[in-house]
């Protein structure tokens, strides 16, 4: 018998509207603690679909799993959705960038509405992400599509041609990044022709972009029934190493145009529930240029951040968003009002090594002494050798701060960004 026949139990938008209740299991798509925790406090049943290396800690934790390969699609992958209609799976949660489309496409089976599918397929795709903000009125920069080291060439030199450069002039750089992995990763800023040779002929197809001027930043974004529901900005004091929560007042005082900003890349996405992150750049005459947007949690600790600054956990706030059937009244609840300002300013700093090689951690004493320091889980390589850093990630450890001055906060993050604590 296959899967897909068994009855298990009737599907609650199968039940007469009185008797439909929670739980049904809700599907978290990729493996996090932090999301296995939330899930369980909310007391909502749910499994998790993750990598078949973790089912063991699944099993020695009675987490009901399922592993499953995100880098294989085939004529079986249809599989995964008739194992979980059969356990009663009704909502799917993505956690990182590779689930975003299985659970677009495990949500379009669960809600009969191929659309969702296509939108998650749209949050993949630098290309056609750039190409629907830009047919949809949203600012973004020049950008194209590469198949080679010679787009990219005629591309850098397209744009500085436009900007009137003339020989003798240091070039504006372009960017350019692969079309469907998270982040940083992969970046390469080209500011000159010799720096194209440095790509790899793996790197291509990509997306190259102009830069774009003004303080890059991005939102987190909590969405239900196509409307934000909470909205984070987090400021970034260098980009992959520093940032907090909430932004500071200069950049607060830009609220309503970026929540105006943020409602309309909701519309014209057609993004109906779950969390958003999108990174955008301000000039000073409030000019936004939209970068990119990611519909899945967000890297920097921004969700540790948020719970410290807000006092709520944002893990439970994206199965809640992620769950059409979640009420008005649960919403109102769980979400604290906006308009209150937290106390403080919630900040990390992610360390990577400035050598190959490291022999000891240094921290100094003016550090943990200071009012803002709260904790940092910085570890010494067992074999001192530093790992090469992939996009941002790999970093070695984080320090958390907390206080009330958002200038203060920033001082201490560029000084000890600047700290060589591995030496």
């Amino acid at each position: 018998m296959e899967l897909d026949q068994l009855e298990i139990s009737p599907s609650s938008e199968d039940l007469p509207k009185e008797k439909q209740t929670k739980p049904y299991l809700t599907a978290l798509i990729g493996w996090s603690i932090p999301a296995i925790e939330a899930a369980a406090r909310l007391k909502h049943p749910f499994v998790v679909v993750g990598p078949k290396d973790f089912q063991p800690i699944a099993e020695k934790h009675d987490i009901q799993f399922v592993g499953w390969d995100f880098s294989r699609i085939n004529e079986g992958s249809d599989h995964l959705f008739k194992q979980l209609k059969a356990m009663g799976v009704e909502v799917a949660v993505p956690l990182y960038e590779e689930c975003v489309e299985w659970a677009g496409a495990l949500n379009a089976r669960f809600r009969k509405d191929p659309r969702v599918f296509n939108r998650s397929l749209l949050l993949r795709d630098k290309g056609m992400m750039k190409r629907k903000a830009q047919i949809s009125g949203i600012k973004v920069g020049v950008f194209e599509e590469a198949r080679d080291k010679k787009d990219v060439q005629r591309f850098l030199k397209r744009v500085n041609e436009a900007l009137l450069k003339v020989d003798g002039d240091l070039l504006d750089p372009i960017h350019v990044k692969p079309l469907d992995q998270a982040g940083s990763v992969g970046h390469h800023a080209i500011s000159q022709i010799e720096d194209v040779e440095k790509l790899e002929d793996s790197d291509f197809p990509l997306l190259m972009e102009s830069h774009l001027d003004g303080q890059e930043f991005s939102c987190e974004a909590f969405i239900h029934n196509g409307k934000v529901r909470f909205l984070n900005i987090t400021e970034y004091i260098r980009l992959g190493y520093s940032n907090f929560v909430p932004a500071s007042p200069s950049l607060e005082k830009k609220r309503p145009l970026i929540e105006k900003a943020i409602q309309d890349l909701v519309n014209a996405f057609e993004i109906e529930y779950g969390v958003i992150h999108p990174e955008y750049f301000i000039t000073q005459d409030g000019t936004l240029h939209f970068g990119e947007v990611a519909a899945r949690v967000p890297g920097g600790h921004i969700f540790e951040l948020i719970e410290r600054a807000y006092g709520f956990n944002a893990y439970e706030a994206q199965i809640l968003c992620s769950d059409p059937k979640t009420t008005e009244e649960e919403l109102n609840d769980f979400f604290p009002d906006i308009s209150t300002k937290p106390e403080g300013y919630a900040g990390c700093l992610m360390v990577h090594p400035n050598t190959e090689y490291v022999e000891e951690l240094s921290i100094p004493e003016e550090l943990e002494e200071h009012p803002y320091f709260e904790k940092h889980d910085m570890f010494t390589p067992p074999q001192g050798k530093v790992a090469e850093r992939i996009g941002f990630g790999n970093h070695y450890g984080t320090i958390f701060f907390y206080g009330e001055d958002s200038e203060e906060m920033t001082r201490l993050l560029k000084l000890y960004e600047e700290y060589n604590f591995y030496r």
